[in-house]
């Protein structure tokens, strides 16, 4: 075995001690949240590598470092999950490999994202990422009262399947610091949202350094980069 395969799964073992523990402190069971490995700058190689360790759900933020990588793991049983910020102008290259866009925030990406799924004869899974911070310092994402419109704009859309929410932890307004709280509020979204689309169960929140508030709340899926692949190399 190999330095970096012994380090993966070193720390893949680590966060899946932290998840069990969650969710037994939570009274829920292990096998109700998905860990999604965020993989964005390291190397296909890695990936490779993770999904020989059991990993089945990747993430990437940028078209650009995503698209290559998916190619060359192509042969590898694997839910790529985008996450980062999408323009319009990259929508035909992620529907090209992402099995869901966890970045959904307006009616504009709900079309382009629609088209190119029936280009490409495929089904796309949507998370709307809701906005729970204010002023600078925001992140991006429909406000809690845009959720429930945008939502059905995309349970309508052709191609597209409405999989649920998504958030990260703000930094400004009132849930700055309160991780769970924003966490529950998301929650409460979600709920009002399943009562139109009672499939749109997913909820992805939660990071390496908040993934127990978040299994505390009732994310279905926790996105985790750092604490399983190590500090990232600065970006160019």
């Amino acid at each position: 075995m190999t330095d970096r395969k012994h380090e993966l799964a070193a720390n893949l073992a680590k966060v899946e001690e932290r998840i069990g523990a969650a969710c037994a402190a939570a009274g829920r069971g292990r096998e109700e949240v998905t860990l999604v490995v965020v993989t964005k700058t390291y190397p296909a190689d890695d990936v490779r590598i993770l999904s020989g360790l059991g990993v089945r759900h990747v993430a990437e933020n940028r078209d650009q470092d995503a698209a290559p990588k998916a190619a060359a793991c192509a042969d590898l049983p694997l839910t790529w999950h985008f996450v980062g910020q999408l323009q319009t102008n990259k929508v035909r290259s992620v529907v090209g490999y992402a099995d869901v866009v966890q970045s959904v925030d307006r009616p504009r990406l709900v079309t382009a994202l629609s088209k190119e799924a029936v280009r490409a004869g495929r089904e796309l899974g949507c998370l709307l990422q809701v906005a729970l911070d204010e002023g600078e310092g925001r992140r991006g994402g429909v406000p809690p009262a845009g959720v429930e419109e945008l939502a059905d704009l995309v349970a309508g859309a052709d191609g597209l399947r409405l999989d649920g929410l998504m958030t990260v932890a703000p930094l400004t307004g009132e849930y700055a610091g309160r991780q769970q709280a924003a966490f529950e509020r998301l929650m409460d979204l979600s709920t009002c949202v399943r009562r139109a689309h009672p499939a749109a169960n997913m909820v992805s929140a939660g990071m390496s350094a908040d993934l127990e508030q978040a299994v505390a709340a009732g994310a279905t899926h926790v996105r985790v980069g750092t604490a399983v692949l190590g500090v990232r190399p600065r970006l160019g």
